[in-house]
């Protein structure tokens, strides 16, 4: 009988939503090593300052830090490498025609371990905010807060 992983890992890019506009999101798996898997399971890992590039025809993820495990021994990962994520080839064609428009990029926005125990990325095509876009989007949870309060009153 199998025991049920908990899948209760959820790594989030909280900058994403503000710096960007999302627009089309994909779940995509990772490769990883061995010592990064547990430490993902660690909860030891973080989307600050990563994208996604297209390079002959693959899609990897740049700058994505991933805390060496800490019983790994000479077998262990470097923190910031290279990571190849796993699409099909009609999602990866089509997000490679999206991240050529001016002003598109690619960005993951969430990392979690799925029923079956495996990394997924939740990566999006996004398009970059402007200074005032921003300063609406922070209009609009402070309104929403101020709702809620209202509520519970």
């Amino acid at each position: 009988m199998k025991q049920k992983i908990s899948n209760n890992i959820q790594i989030k890019n909280k900058r994403a939503t503000f710096d960007y506009e999302l627009l089309e999101t994909f779940t995509a798996g990772i490769v990883l090593t061995g010592t990064e898997i547990k430490s993902i399971r660690l909860g030891k890992a973080s989307l600050v300052d990563t994208f996604c590039l297209v390079e002959k025809g693959e899609l990897w993820v740049k700058n994505m830090y991933i805390a060496e495990y800490f019983y790994g021994t000479y077998n262990n990962h470097a923190a910031r490498r290279d990571r190849k994520l796993l699409l099909t080839k009609k999602e990866l064609r089509k997000i490679e025609n999206e991240s050529k428009n001016s002003g598109f990029t690619i960005i993951p926005t969430r990392m979690f371990i799925n029923d079956k125990g495996l990394a997924k990325v939740v990566i999006a095509i996004a398009k970059g905010k402007k200074e005032y876009d921003k300063r609406d989007s922070i209009k609009e949870w402070d309104d929403r807060r101020e709702m809620d309060r209202a509520f519970k009153r």
